[in-house]
């Protein structure tokens, strides 16, 4: 019989480790920071030579070393959109999504150094300057998205206190079922505005709504405020039901916050890739008919 010795033992529990840390680790930080220090590498050797090397009459884009970085720049550009194509074709190992993101921050970032050098600082109202507009703007947008998705999945944790959407949606609805058979004893005005706040639909929100969250007019706080205010009935039955009504919708408040405030941060999100993406593909177009150009001039 095989018997499993204790350094195989250790080996297996260290891979299994290993696995689970990778799994954990941002994308930043991935393989402990590599992408970074290859993009740091690299727009340190385009800076140095930049300065070391001379051409006459002075640094530009139709200059050889100009041509060079961009090569470089536009091989780059175009390797990086891939990820929007690459990201629905997962695979594990050296080149998962993780290791790919991870190279399109960090060598995207190091475009801003080889496109600006490329141009030799020499910009003006033309499409090669557009497509280091857009390049830059690309950039910039792709900045805020790698802020967006450092802090707002924590907040989305945080928010939904170890509940799915579904969850929240049933609690809600739990809550208006009871709601309903609990505004039933109150006066007609009272029971109008329960069942004003029962009928406003949480999800129909636009745009600008889920941006700001929680709505001043929404009708669940209304029908609270009213019935919090209003005065107390005059035999205790009635007082005991709008009692319960008000804890009710204080509770359905509550619960719709937390889903505003989860579709919240889910808009902001998504919100920048609608900005990202359609610059990726003007940059594209841009960078099509900047070296279309340079070819056709050369």
């Amino acid at each position: 019989m095989a018997t499993v010795s204790s350094s195989d033992d250790a080996t297996g529990h260290a891979a299994i480790e290993q696995r689970r840390s990778a799994n954990h680790e941002s994308f930043l930080a991935h393989r402990a920071y590599y992408w970074a220090r290859v993009a740091a590498f690299l727009g340190l050797f385009v800076v140095l030579t930049y300065v070391l090397i001379d051409v006459d009459p002075r640094h530009n884009g139709g200059s050889w070393y100009g041509y060079t970085l961009g090569t470089l720049g536009a091989g780059l550009i175009v390797w990086l959109a891939w990820l929007g194509i690459r990201k629905r074709r997962p695979t594990p190992g050296s080149w998962s999504l993780k290791a790919w993101t991870s190279a399109h921050v960090y060598l995207g970032l190091s475009l801003v150094i080889i496109g600006t050098l490329h141009t030799g600082f020499q910009l003006g109202w033309n499409v090669h300057t557009l497509a280091w507009v857009l390049m830059m703007l690309v950039i910039i947008s792709g900045a805020y998205g790698i802020a967006v998705y450092a802090s707002l999945p924590q907040a989305l944790s945080e928010n939904r206190r170890e509940m799915t959407r579904e969850q929240m949606i049933e609690s809600l609805a739990a809550i208006d079922k009871q709601l309903e058979a609990a505004a039933q004893p109150l006066s007609r005005d009272d029971a109008d505005r329960v069942i004003a706040a029962l009928e406003q639909d949480v999800f129909s929100s636009g745009i600008a709504a889920r941006f700001r969250g929680s709505s001043r007019r929404d009708a669940t706080r209304a029908a609270l405020q009213h019935i919090s205010t209003g005065r107390a009935y005059d035999d205790d039955t009635h007082d005991l039901a709008q009692q319960k009504v008000r804890s009710l919708l204080g509770k359905r408040a509550a619960q719709i916050d937390q889903i505003r405030r989860q579709m919240q941060t889910k808009a902001l999100l998504q919100i920048w890739l609608y900005v990202h993406v359609p610059l990726t593909i003007a940059l594209l177009a841009a960078l099509t008919a900047h070296v279309v150009s340079v070819f056709y001039y050369w």
